[in-house]
């Protein structure tokens, strides 16, 4: 069996539409699986028959993505899901080797995310505009710094891009810190769902300690360790 190669049905509403572009956000980890695949390389379990068949499926769901009605839908909008379109699209280009596609959209991103997303203060106003706003803004942050880790391997640097103004991926997270120290101050915005796990941001928290060398993330990174999830403990310490 197979799954076909686009999102094409993806959040359909019964008896309003067949699908929607907002949801491609749900197959962003496609990209995740495919860049993971890269560890079998080499496997006996793995041949190269079934990479080739792979690439194939990858190149006609990238295709798919990049120009499609929903796809180019997607790419469009203005909040959490245009960056993770961005996060998933130039994954999947390194995966496929198509770097300079990759790079082409992480410095688009430079303008249609960062500085069109964050304002100079470090508000992200698509994101507060959501009944759980702190949750989103967390959400398009994780995504930012996704969309920079992945620009490490294009020569792009997104972690340290800055608007004449002060907008910037640094000044996003630096907003949010005195919500999440302790003690924590009161978020001024809606958040109809109780405030989010500490853990949530252990992620973006610890890499931007790492980019930034800056001690007041390590602090919150260090001063969390009986909270941290197995996820984040597998994936970002030694």
């Amino acid at each position: 069996t197979r799954m076909n190669p686009n999102l094409r049905y993806a959040q359909a509403v019964l008896g309003v539409n067949d699908g929607r572009g907002t949801g491609i956000l749900e197959g962003r980890h496609i990209a995740v699986a495919a860049d993971a695949i890269g560890l079998l390389a080499g496997s006996k379990s793995w041949t190269p028959s079934d990479q080739k068949q792979l690439n194939a499926w990858l190149e006609s769901y990238f295709d798919w993505l990049l120009n499609s009605p929903a796809g180019t839908e997607e790419q469009a909008a203005k909040n959490n899901h245009g960056t993770w379109y961005d996060v998933q699209a130039v994954r999947l280009a390194l995966c496929l080797g198509r770097t300079e596609v990759a790079r082409t959209i992480l410095e688009q991103a430079k303008q249609t995310r960062i500085a069109r997303q964050i304002e100079p203060d470090g508000k992200q106003p698509e994101e507060l505009v959501r009944t759980t706003s702190l949750s989103y803004s967390r959400f398009n942050l994780d995504a930012l710094c996704e969309l920079a880790t992945l620009g490490e391997h294009a020569g792009v640097d997104l972690w340290h891009f800055q608007t004449a103004d002060g907008r910037s991926i640094r000044g996003g997270i630096e907003f949010l810190m005195p919500y999440l120290d302790e003690p924590a101050k009161q978020w001024p915005y809606q958040q109809i769902k109780e405030k989010n796990d500490r853990t949530d941001f252990l992620s973006i928290l610890h890499r931007a300690a790492l980019v930034y060398e800056a001690p007041a993330f390590q602090k919150f990174v260090t001063q969390n360790q009986a909270n941290r999830s197995k996820r984040f403990q597998l994936t970002c310490l030694k």
